[in-house]
């Protein structure tokens, strides 16, 4: 496995990391903690050390409840990342709850759930920019840090906002925040001009989440016309945009794909050749899944980018 520091943190982490989003049953499978933990340990089989979940993955901490026994054994060697921000309603429906105080009340559950007394990274979830306008809020997680209860703050940015990506990557370390996650993949390449110059003249650590784009970058839909209308991800593309990613992905399998290598392990390594991201968190659904992932480490077409901070 192959690291990379985390932008002006002081954590190497594993340039695959492990997404649990599905953990919190959204992709249409419910989970069991055998299942989560299998997957768990094979990615700490691997190398991988970075794990990333959230608040709101499933009904009462379904995600991180999952995580925090599946790690249990091993914390110390895991850099965990969760997040704050949303209060959950129902499996579909969320409040925004972003005030220092309910952040507060998220971070103790969080703590409880992952069954560890600190966090290494923790995120501001997706909110809008009046919600990041908070001084109180940005005051008390420092505390928070000061504490010992979080080690690093970072920022999750919203896919729905052109404006609220461009303010707050612009903003990170004025509210001191070390790190960016942001949405990028081969098909969807807005954080390019939106995001990463910040993070590169910040010295910004990046998580790139969805990188293999909801999973039409692992080549699964190719022959279907949509989502299945239960998945979570059914929302998340139009007909008309569903049908030009996978145009797209036919040109990518015709004049990109290098011999002997997947469709999904390409995507990993096209978004990890950037110069800005420290590390991509896909999800999975089985060990098969989180070893092809994990091999892309080993792929030839990386040692073309970020040489120096490979090892």
């Amino acid at each position: 496995m192959r690291f990379r520091k985390l932008g002006k943190t002081n954590l190497r982490v594993s340039v695959i990391g492990l997404g649990t989003y599905q953990f919190g049953g959204r992709w249409g499978k419910a989970f069991t903690q055998a299942e989560a933990s299998e997957i768990v340990e094979t990615a700490k089989d691997a190398g991988i050390n970075l794990i990333d979940t959230a608040e709101c993955y499933g009904m009462n901490q379904l995600s991180e409840n999952l995580v925090g026994q599946a790690i249990a054994s091993s914390r110390s060697r895991w850099v965990l990342a969760t997040k704050f921000g949303h209060e959950k309603l129902s499996p579909t429906k969320n409040r925004p709850a972003y005030t220092a105080p309910e952040m507060l009340k998220q971070l103790e559950t969080s703590l409880r759930a992952l069954r560890t007394d600190y966090i290494d990274l923790y995120q501001f979830h997706s909110g809008s920019n009046e919600a990041f306008d908070n001084d109180d809020l940005w005051a008390t997680l420092e505390k928070q840090q000061q504490a010992g209860k979080i080690r690093h703050v970072g920022i999750s940015v919203s896919r729905k906002s052109q404006e609220w990506r461009e303010y707050q990557s612009q903003e990170a370390s004025s509210v001191g925040a070390s790190t960016i996650q942001v949405k990028y993949n081969r098909l969807e390449r807005y954080a390019e001009e939106q995001v990463f110059p910040e993070c590169l003249s910040q010295n910004l650590g990046v998580l790139a989440r969805v990188p293999l784009a909801s999973g039409l970058l692992s080549g699964k839909y190719q022959h279907v016309s949509s989502f299945d209308e239960s998945e979570a991800r059914a929302g998340k593309y139009d007909t008309e945009t569903f049908a030009r990613m996978k145009s797209e992905i036919d040109e990518i399998l015709k004049s990109e794909l290098p011999d002997g290598v997947t469709l999904a392990q390409y995507a990993l390594a096209w978004s990890l050749k950037h110069s800005a991201v420290s590390c991509v968190i896909p999800g999975c659904k089985n060990p098969e899944q989180v070893m092809m992932n994990a091999a892309v480490s080993d792929l030839a077409i990386l040692n073309e980018a970020h040489p120096q901070s490979c090892s």
